[in-house]
């Protein structure tokens, strides 16, 4: 009796079918997932700035206008005036970091107002087209 010999595994043009069929669902996906983590900075970037925010907003309960006013014109004097106005502000910050800049993510800035009483946003800008952002 001759028993027909069973398969075992796959054959080279299976393989090479599966590599190919793997190598477009990567092709396909991969832009995609690149502009999700795009968008993920600037969505993380809007609530930074949105956190400072009511970080300022904070500040002045907390201190009352007029001294809240008095300290941000102080800090005005210093040539990294945004890095001492984050400070002003920090202990008021969710998950603060020590600076400014490490609070913000990597290609976006944030300016906080010239005036804190005029209760405006801070600007936040995309380093990379120089284009503020509206939030």
């Amino acid at each position: 009796m001759n028993r027909p010999l069973s398969r075992r595994g796959f054959s080279m043009v299976e393989m090479v079918a599966c590599v190919a069929i793997l190598g477009i669902i990567s092709f396909m996906a991969i832009p995609s997932l690149t502009r999700m983590r795009g968008e993920s900075e600037r969505n993380l970037a809007i609530a930074r700035a949105e956190g400072l925010n009511m970080a300022m907003s904070t500040y002045i309960q907390v201190l009352g206008r007029s001294q809240a006013a008095s300290n941000w014109g102080a800090s005005a004097s210093s040539t990294s005036e945004d890095s001492r106005r984050y400070l002003l502000v920090q202990p008021y910050l969710a998950y603060s970091e020590a600076t400014l800049s490490a609070y913000i993510p990597q290609g976006y800035s944030l300016s906080p107002p010239q005036f804190i009483t005029a209760m405006t946003k801070a600007v936040l800008r995309d380093t990379l087209t120089s284009t503020q952002i509206f939030y």
